[in-house]
């Protein structure tokens, strides 16, 4: 067996049962991945795909860069073939393209509005269709609960990702600003026998550069005292000058949306983005993270514009996955995946 026949033997059995036997697309769990890189100084990029002709451009920075590469799917709930909708585009673009370097899946993160019995109930359902969908991470926002009721919440939902063994991403829950480490304590230590894999916390609440190093590194360390990494959301909001940051406080994992919501918004004409503006402000959203739920609603771009969004999307991914160390770490992780799987 060869290098990429090794590596396939570690995806998990629902992205096998969702990808086919035949499929040659490395979809790993970052439990893996986070293993392979240990000791590199890199994080896990995860970026968004708010419309489908950015998804040969991103995957092919990743080839070029030769990166791991975290494909998010934001609001996988938003109608009941949101995800596999998401998993059937990147199935079919990257097998196009022959794609063969390590890839995760993230749905979410999947808002948990309250921890009352009846919304857990109709979030359990929508957690199985995500694990059946073959995402290989799945991603809960309790920001809205403060830490008995968000740690109350995450039981009840995560039992079909842990059972299938993926990985699990909680946020930091509500709680008093300047009070996240306690927060973040309280939460793990409501979750302790949890596998939880990431910790996340929205760069929106983090201080100036020198501010932002210090707590996340006070984060980092109370996260991995329950066994879990730092992720970092919303990230690139400001400048992709940042990101080399989160690599030295020690986080784990990267999602940069807001750069590649820009470039889909972009690539539509004046009156559809002016809609979407509207839109987004009533329903407390961005403009670009609108579009990631209601993309495969308009109509399609004109071929010209498809082309330049793939082009423009291909640069912008390029620069992210440098400026998080991504850059070689596609093939190191999978020649280490595939000696630890001979062992």
């Amino acid at each position: 067996m060869n290098v990429l026949d090794k590596v396939l033997t570690l995806r998990p059995t629902s992205v096998v049962a969702r990808l086919g036997n035949r499929s040659r697309l490395p979809v790993l769990n970052p439990r893996e991945l986070l293993v392979a890189l240990e000791g590199v100084p890199a994080v896990l990029p995860c970026v968004p795909v708010p419309v489908r002709p950015m998804l040969p451009g991103l995957l092919a920075a990743a080839r070029v860069e030769d990166a791991v590469l975290g494909l998010m799917c934001p609001h996988p709930l938003a109608d009941r073939g949101a995800a596999e909708r998401f998993m059937a585009a990147v199935q079919e673009v990257a097998e196009a393209d022959g794609h063969a370097r390590p890839v995760f899946l993230q749905a979410g993160p999947v808002r948990v509005p309250n921890a009352e019995p009846e919304a857990l109930e109709q979030l359990q359902e929508g957690i199985f269709r995500l694990v059946d969908a073959g995402f290989s991470l799945v991603s809960l926002d309790v920001t809205r609960l403060e830490p008995d009721a968000a740690a109350e919440a995450v039981r009840r939902l995560a039992g079909p990702v842990l059972e299938r063994e993926l990985s699990l991403e909680v946020s930091l829950p509500a709680g008093a600003e300047g009070g996240e480490l306690e927060g973040a304590r309280a939460l793990l230590e409501g979750l302790r026998g949890l596998s939880v894999r990431f910790l996340r916390v929205s760069a929106a609440i983090l201080g100036d550069e020198e501010q932002e190093v210090q707590f996340l590194r006070s984060l980092v360390e109370v996260a991995g005292q329950y066994g879990a990494g730092v992720s970092v959301g919303e990230a690139g909001r400001r400048s992709a000058r940042v990101l080399p940051t989160y690599v030295a406080a020690g986080v784990k994992k990267v999602e940069c949306a807001a750069p590649f919501e820009r470039l889909a918004l972009a690539a539509y004409p004046e009156p559809v983005r002016t809609s979407l503006e509207q839109k987004a402000e009533k329903a407390g959203l961005g403009a670009g993270e609108l579009l990631g739920v209601v993309g495969a609603q308009l109509a399609a771009l004109e071929a010209p514009d498809a082309a330049r969004l793939e082009a423009l999307t291909f640069a912008e991914a390029s620069e992210v996955l440098a400026a998080l160390g991504a850059s070689r770490t596609g093939w190191k992780s999978m020649l280490f995946l595939a000696e630890k799987w001979g062992d």
